[in-house]
């Protein structure tokens, strides 16, 4: 039972909340596909950044938010400094809202897909190459993408 709740289960649960949006959790898509473009519409996304206790990395968006029309692809990025004198690595979970919303923002490349090492005093500037699916509901007119950067040990 051990191994199952420690070992098998994180896998799936990852998988599951993936697939279903479960918890906010955004897709991601492989290749910049076509979407059908629907250039009438406006949806607002807005960009937070949080660093769990004990995380000595200034974290935040390069913008806190941007109008997009569902269907195109964005870029955007956010910023990471280490203000220590030791290598520091990290781990970015994002999330979004509404919890509707997550099924369909989907990420082609993100800095949340690796773990990132931070050499002392380093500043990144990391990459977030983002779509929102034309599927959207219609009444979703806000979305916000949270990222939670939490330190690894190794």
């Amino acid at each position: 039972m051990f191994v199952f709740a420690v070992v098998i289960m994180p896998p799936i649960y990852d998988v599951f909340c993936e697939i279903t949006g479960f918890n906010g959790t955004t897709g991601r898509v492989d290749t910049e596909q076509e979407y059908e473009v629907k250039e009438d519409r406006k949806v607002d996304v807005s960009f937070f950044a949080m660093t769990m206790g004990g995380f000595p990395v200034q974290f935040k968006p390069k913008i806190s938010s941007m109008e997009v029309v569902p269907g195109k692809f964005y870029t955007t990025s956010y910023i990471a400094k280490n203000n220590t004198d030791q290598v520091v690595i990290g781990q970015a979970v994002p999330s979004v809202a509404p919890t509707d919303a997550a099924l369909y923002f989907k990420k082609l490349e993100c800095f949340c897909f690796n773990r990132q090492v931070f050499q002392p005093h380093e500043e990144l500037e990391m990459t977030l190459r983002f779509v929102v699916e034309p599927e959207l509901d219609e009444r979703i007119q806000d979305i916000s993408l949270s990222y939670n950067f939490f330190k690894l040990d190794k």
